[in-house]
């Protein structure tokens, strides 16, 4: 064949590809057209939670609302609150937006509430301007978290995430340290910010959070009412939709075992693996159960060995466990990192490449008449594992308590 022949094969192969390209935008485009809200929701953590909660407050407005979750598991959640887990045949793969806004529309549904499943900076930017266009735009929080991607600093982590703001619509934000950052971003794109302030997280009272089934973080829950609210749907209708919502996976829950005779407390705080919200419910838990042996389970995983080094340095500021488990894989990385931040490493017991019921056995072992679990790091692989067996042992002592067993 000679080299012109295949110069002009090369050409009508690049023209096809770039008209089918094409012919795929505008269809996609009009699928976008038939789903007039689109809430993107974008942030360090509570991403997975902050979509659930929206999308149950607007739902209890009467709003047709189809919501995507790519968190502890991704799930599509239906209007009738159904949920569909996510085909991914080749893995995770921010293309598979087009899909869910193509359901959205066959749904019928005036909202689409879908959380940014993006790391890399210019993924985010793909994810919002090409296939979700959003009418609302959320960062929950921007947190060291994920640095090797979005990083190397906190404020490359905020300028990151502001990649999927969108353009002359609405932003809300729970985030207040890198607030500056948000605010440059919307001012270059012609969009509206609404900041969550302290003043709004205090308006929620504790009977206000007391309906909740799960632990649920204020700071989350009145964003969520931040942005319904700019829907038209009433405070106090959209609060008892979220009240009522099924949790993600990941959220942060506590399980009573009764394991002969000792109390175990199990936190499944696994999702929050950056420093400072591990920190934060570390130190809450410590303080609601002070009379407890207290127990920190980190989960390492060898690709977030990032991570894993991060909580590491951290821990030595924290209130002092009286036991420290590591599982998972690339425990190394934490091991190494807390010795050279000075804490001793001896009270650190490796459980690294244990199953969840191999490490149950010797948390239980660490535990004295009343014991203090509390999970961080990552709540994938044996973080979930781990969870669903604190929890089932959890359900099975309840049911048998309610026959009076």
């Amino acid at each position: 064949m000679s080299s012109l022949a295949s110069a002009e094969i090369l050409t009508a192969l690049v023209l096809f590809v770039v008209g089918w390209l094409a012919i795929e935008l505008v269809r996609h485009r009009h699928q976008l057209t038939r789903v007039p809200v689109r809430i993107h929701v974008n942030g360090t953590r509570g991403k997975s939670s902050v979509t659930r909660l929206i999308a149950a407050g607007l739902r209890r407005g009467g709003r047709q609302v189809v919501a995507k979750t790519t968190g502890t598991l991704a799930r599509v959640i239906l209007p009738n609150q159904r949920e569909l887990a996510v085909f991914r045949p080749l893995g995770a793969n921010v293309r598979e937006q087009i899909r869910v806004v193509r359901f959205a529309a066959a749904c019928k549904a005036e909202v689409l509430v879908v959380e940014c499943m993006a790391l890399q900076p210019f993924l985010q930017w793909l994810s919002e301007r090409m296939f979700v266009r959003a009418t609302h735009g959320v960062i929950t929080n921007a947190r060291p978290d994920h640095l090797d991607v979005m990083g190397p600093t906190d404020e490359d982590v905020a300028k990151a995430l502001c990649g999927m703001m969108p353009c002359g619509h609405d932003c809300f934000t729970a985030e207040r340290e890198r607030l500056p950052v948000l605010s440059d971003a919307a001012r270059d794109r012609g969009t509206r910010l609404h900041a969550v302030s302290a003043a709004d997280v205090a308006a929620l009272s504790d009977v206000d959070m007391q309906g909740f089934a799960y632990f649920e973080h204020k700071e989350n829950v009145a964003l969520a009412l931040r942005v319904c609210d700019s829907l038209g749907v009433d405070r106090e209708l959209a609060l008892s939709g979220m009240r009522d919502a099924r949790p993600d996976p990941g959220a942060l829950a506590f399980y009573t075992v009764d394991f002969f005779g000792r109390e175990i407390v199990f936190v499944n705080a696994f999702a929050a693996n950056d420093p400072m919200s591990s920190r934060t419910i570390w130190e809450m838990c410590v303080e609601r159960f002070p009379e407890h042996t207290k127990v920190c389970v980190f989960n390492c995983r060898i690709d977030r060995a990032d991570r894993s080094r991060q909580l590491g340095e951290s821990v030595v500021a924290w209130s002092r466990p009286d036991q420290v488990i590591t599982v998972g894989s690339g425990t190394i990385f934490f091991g190494r990192a807390a010795a050279l931040a000075g804490y001793d490493t001896s009270q650190v017991i490796n459980a690294e490449g244990l199953d969840a019921r191999e490490v149950f056995e010797r948390l239980v072992e660490a535990c004295g008449a009343q014991t203090l679990l509390v999970g961080l790091g990552n709540i994938g692989g044996l973080g979930l594992d781990l969870v669903r067996l604190f929890r089932n042992r959890a359900s099975l002592e309840g049911s048998m308590r309610s026959r009076g067993i």
